[in-house]
């Protein structure tokens, strides 16, 4: 994957739109001819060693961000769209969704939010209810897709609030074990009053009364989380709805569910500042028991923080993130890598990250190879949340947070592990509608862009053969 060319003709075009530079001027400044600069910005050329190394001499330009994954997002799920069935007679190749991807994100972008909204129109139209006449609800992109968008095409880094949560946690004094203290200290200094109460409810704040009650069932690392939260809604409302003004979300109900996601996410990077963070998660080998330990957060939230670390000009190592009910339902998802995971259903059975509820406490370790080549180390945890009551009950999911395997040796994890044994990878993929491999012993259904035949008198690993 190394020898791969760079097609970012869309990363130039911006670039220079954002200086204010005509192709002739930015030509100039990166040493190449007009007609080649016109190439590039059109994907009819790479991008070439010369022009990289200018962009970030002449502009300071973080090079990384030519090749975020944003086009490999799209045509991945562009792919899983055109594996419905109603496309099944008219796939266009992957070269062609490889074009629109890098050549017309925008339109790419359009397509998918068609697709979801025919497929929820469908969908409505399937349930009883709706053919008996309920149509009070919205038509096009679902509030909770809507939002999960808007993060997985930001690459899960909001720069204004990750730095604004990072001056809180400097302002507050927030050092890892006393973080409850810290936040409630901050609170009481500007007229808040913290109380803890058996209420079932995590969090609830009376702005009349201006007290602010949490559950003393929850751990100290979720109490701190939920105060931290309380304060983005309460001293950075103006910065989230600036935020979300600028999102342009479709429904009321999309914004509304966004900014509780932005004061989740400024909580995180308040209790998991950006840049002490980053140096102790190299410091530790990111190692997530030690790094939840020192910054009194749990490991979820460790593993997600580290999904986010893509500040320009200081980037960590690109993670994936995802977590997963028993169900094998995606419940959060994100990736800095080339991992993209399926929008609707679950993960890869092949995956470990189902293993981890059948070995609680434990990290589970896969190498794993993805079919476009891509070799990953992939860890899994479980992370079971107790209801804090015999009678309450439990909530389980799993987690996963992976790498690509070139940054495996600066993971504590990787340091017995035979990378360099092909055999060692074990073979995995998106989603079984979209997947190549032919002979997996777990696939589901055969791959809709893909023909099949059946034997009668013949029986194979699967019931039919995939042409």
């Amino acid at each position: 994957m190394s020898n791969q060319k760079l097609y970012a003709g869309v990363k130039l075009r911006e670039t220079r739109t954002r200086l204010g530079l005509t192709q002739k001027d930015f030509a100039r400044k990166l040493g190449v001819s007009l007609p080649y600069l016109n190439q590039m910005e059109n994907n009819r050329r790479p991008v070439s060693t010369g022009v990289v190394l200018a962009l970030a001499q002449e502009f300071g330009f973080d090079v990384t961000e030519l090749s975020t994954g944003d086009a490999e997002r799209i045509v991945t799920d562009m792919r899983e769209a055109l594996a419905d069935p109603v496309f099944r007679d008219s796939i266009p190749p992957l070269a062609d969704l490889r074009l629109t991807a890098s050549n017309a994100p925008s339109l790419a972008r359009a397509f998918l939010e068609l697709h979801r909204a025919y497929k929820q129109s469908h969908e409505r139209l399937a349930s009883l209810d709706e053919m008996l006449g309920r149509d009070d609800q919205p038509t096009a992109l679902s509030p909770w897709e809507e939002v999960r968008d808007f993060f997985h095409y930001c690459d899960n880094y909001i720069d204004a609030v990750d730095r604004a949560a990072e001056r809180f946690a400097q302002n507050a004094g927030l050092a890892g074990k006393d973080n409850v203290a810290a936040i409630t200290a901050h609170l009481e200094r500007s007229g808040i009053a913290v109380t803890l109460s058996p209420d079932p409810a995590m969090r609830r704040y009376d702005a009349n009364r201006r007290i602010l009650t949490l559950s003393d069932r929850a751990s100290t690392a979720t109490q701190a989380f939920q105060l931290a939260h309380q304060c983005a809604l309460i001293e950075h409302n103006s910065l989230l709805e600036a935020t979300l003004d600028l999102a342009r979300f479709q429904s009321s109900e999309a914004r509304a569910i966004c900014k509780i996601g932005l004061a989740n996410y400024f909580a995180g990077a308040a209790i998991l500042p950006y840049g002490a963070f980053l140096e102790a998660a190299h410091g530790t080998r990111h190692d997530l028991e030690i790094l939840a330990e020192y910054f009194g957060a749990s490991l979820e939230q460790v593993a997600h923080r580290l999904s986010t670390l893509q500040r320009p000009g200081s980037k960590g190592i690109p993670f994936f993130f995802v977590r997963v009910d028993q169900a094998g339902t995606i419940t959060k998802r994100h990736s800095a890598t080339r991992l993209q995971f399926a929008r609707f259903g679950g993960a890869c059975p092949l995956w470990n990250v189902h293993q981890a509820f059948e070995m609680p406490g434990r990290f589970l370790r896969q190498l794993a190879e993805t079919p476009d080549g891509v070799r990953y180390l992939c860890l899994a945890r479980d992370i079971s949340k107790p209801g804090g009551s015999f009678r309450a009950p439990m909530r389980r999911f799993a987690i996963g947070l992976g790498c690509e395997i070139g940054h495996a040796g600066d993971l504590v994890y990787a340091d017995d592990l035979d990378t360099g044994n092909d055999e060692a990878f074990q073979p995995i993929g998106i989603s079984c509608r979209i997947c190549e491999r032919e002979s997996c012993h777990q696939r589901s259904v055969p791959p809709l862009e893909r023909r099949i035949s059946v034997n009668h008198n013949e029986r194979g690993l699967l019931p039919y053969s995939i042409g």
